[in-house]
């Protein structure tokens, strides 16, 4: 049974923890140059992976006692708000032209683009405390998969105007304050519980 709150909430959080990150311009970069299409297979199915990692991960944070696993993801949680917040500009990485612009060579380029970027990134260590949470991996696979494809489409094809009209810094600082609240909450619950 998919639970629609969790599903929300780890969309919400992961959403707008990616938006700022490299991986989204590398979309925009990635998307400017080939068919969109092509690219957002490539980076969709990577993303997917990720999560299936996560998901696993934090699915056997759940074996833990639940004051163990509250306090490790509040503490994970706050330390990914302390690395939203102290986060420089990042100068992006070059990005390596395919050879040619098929299917395969572009959706690879996309797909090994986002695998090695994003393999230990914030919000795959996330989607891992997430689903250590909530005990639902697949309410919260989904919820995280989807986000992270929402901000690869919108990277892949209208990265450009949204970063126009709303600033990195504020999507940042709402990423950071939405853990940090979380962080909070999982440390509560292990003293309380």
């Amino acid at each position: 049974m998919i639970s629609f709150s969790v599903m929300a909430l780890v969309f919400g959080v992961v959403f707008l923890a990616e938006l700022p990150d490299k991986t989204a311009l590398a979309g925009l970069v990635l998307g400017t140059r080939y068919r969109a299409s092509y690219v957002f297979a490539g980076v969709a199915a990577a993303f997917a992976l990720h999560v299936a990692l996560a998901v696993a991960a934090g699915s056997v944070f759940t074996l833990l006692p639940q004051q163990i696993v509250h306090a490790v993801t509040g503490v994970l949680f706050l330390g990914g708000a302390a690395v939203l917040l102290m986060k420089k500009g990042e100068d992006e990485d070059e990005i390596r032209k395919p050879a040619n612009q098929s299917f395969w060579k572009v959706s690879g380029a996309g797909f090994m683009l986002i695998l090695v970027a994003e393999f230990g990134d914030l919000t795959q260590i996330m989607t891992a405390n997430l689903a250590a949470r909530y005990d639902d991996p697949l309410s919260v696979g989904l919820g995280a998969v989807l986000a992270l494809w929402a901000v690869a489409g919108l990277g892949i094809v209208g990265g450009k105007a949204l970063m126009k009209r709303v600033p990195l810094g504020l999507v940042t600082k709402v990423a950071a304050v939405l853990m940090l609240l979380l962080g909070a909450w999982s440390l509560y619950e292990a003293v309380a519980g």
